[in-house]
């Protein structure tokens, strides 16, 4: 028989969405649907926007290593790349003088379109600080880091 007497949750709270993952679920939403609204103008998906970002600051980067960098699985990597290939935006070599990578670079025209969706991205961000009391910005974000490393195996 299964045992179902009641689990005490983490921190008191009223309801679930008093708990600490729902409220950053529910900001995480927030934000992916702001950045799919203003990417949209760009031509862009959000994982396109960060393999761009990724890209501006780290050329040559295999597919394996923006997956990781962009929180997607190396087949939604490929894709993703895939698209940006065919608009023109990143190259890709056909081999490579070592191991099985294939580095990745942004064209001119990924350069372009990375500086003008960037604009729209760091609106929202900037959007979001505002809300954050003076002052607070950088324990929030040591907080959040905190979190992340505490459920990193």
């Amino acid at each position: 028989m299964e045992d179902r007497s009641p689990v005490p949750p983490p921190h008191p709270a009223k309801d679930v969405t008093e708990h600490v993952g729902y409220r950053l679920k529910r900001a995480s939403a927030a934000l992916r649907g702001a950045m799919d609204k203003a990417l949209r103008a760009h031509d862009l998906t959000v994982p396109q926007y960060s393999c761009l970002e990724i890209l501006d600051e780290q050329p040559g980067l295999s597919n394996a290593d923006l997956a990781r960098g962009t929180f997607v699985t190396r087949q939604s990597a490929n894709v993703v790349l895939r698209g940006l290939k065919e608009a023109g935006l990143i190259t890709r070599a056909a081999t490579t003088d070592h191991g099985r990578a294939l580095p990745v670079h942004l064209t001119p025209a990924g350069q372009q379109r990375l500086h003008a969706a960037r604009q729209a991205v760091y609106a929202i961000e900037q959007r979001m600080i505002e809300s954050v009391p003076g002052g607070r910005l950088a324990a929030l974000l040591a907080d959040l880091d905190a979190m992340a490393e505490a459920l990193d195996e």
